[in-house]
């Protein structure tokens, strides 16, 4: 099994899901009582957010480079960003070590073309839906992606930040996405991708006639595979 190294806590909430899950498929494919080599380097998520609000980017990236070289040392053999927001500086987190990063969005369109989706629904923090790094790397796949209105995305962005980032998930709030969910469907959406760490945990797809892309579970099983290939 090879040892993963993962940059965390940008929330802690989603990166406990990651710690969880990453467990939870080893020890589904080795049995016993197995479970995943993972060194952590877990952010305190506040200067981070500061960061990306005042568009401080740089300051954010040598954070996440910091915590890539500290993995490096440690003997990871792969990084892994916890989260899809700071998939943003993840070029510059990866030519910074010697280290293969296994990319979240790589993920979501290998699972999304074994699907045969080729137009879908992006939610996630503003800076996800409306930047180009997230939906340029899934359109060089032939994916078209659909992202909800400037006021629908005020409110998917300020539902992360405001509540699911504190660990509040209230009906209200998924009543809300569900009705942009449902939006992003009657705009020919095959499915919408849950492109933020903790929306996962509010929006099931049980909630949903629309096929969910929860980012959370397809990077973990993408990083489970990486590990015991």
């Amino acid at each position: 099994m090879k040892t993963v190294g993962i940059i965390g806590g940008m929330s802690w909430e989603s990166t406990s899901t990651y710690y969880k899950r990453l467990n939870q498929l080893i020890n589904k494919r080795l049995g016993g009582l197995h479970s995943a080599e993972i060194l952590l380097a877990s952010l305190d998520f506040a200067p981070i957010e500061e960061m990306q609000s005042k568009g401080d980017w740089d300051a954010a990236t040598q954070a996440l480079i910091a915590k890539a070289r500290q993995l490096e040392k440690a003997g990871a053999e792969s990084i892994v960003i916890a989260t899809n927001t700071m998939h943003k500086v993840a070029p510059q987190v990866e030519d910074a070590v010697k280290l293969p990063l296994l990319h979240i969005v790589d993920a979501v369109a290998v699972h999304l073309k074994q699907n045969n989706v080729n137009q879908v629904g992006l939610l996630g923090t503003r800076f996800t839906m409306q930047q180009p790094f997230y939906k340029e790397r899934l359109e060089q796949q032939n994916i078209k992606v659909l992202i909800p209105g400037e006021s629908d995305g005020n409110t998917v962005d300020n539902i992360i930040f405001k509540e699911l980032c504190h660990g509040q998930f209230t009906d209200s709030a998924r009543k809300q996405y569900l009705r942009i969910i449902e939006d992003l469907a009657a705009q020919g959406a095959q499915g919408v991708i849950l492109g933020c760490t903790e929306i996962g945990l509010l929006v099931k797809q049980e909630h949903s006639a629309l096929p969910l892309f929860d980012t959370t579970e397809l990077h973990c099983r993408a990083i489970a595979d990486w590990m015991l290939d």
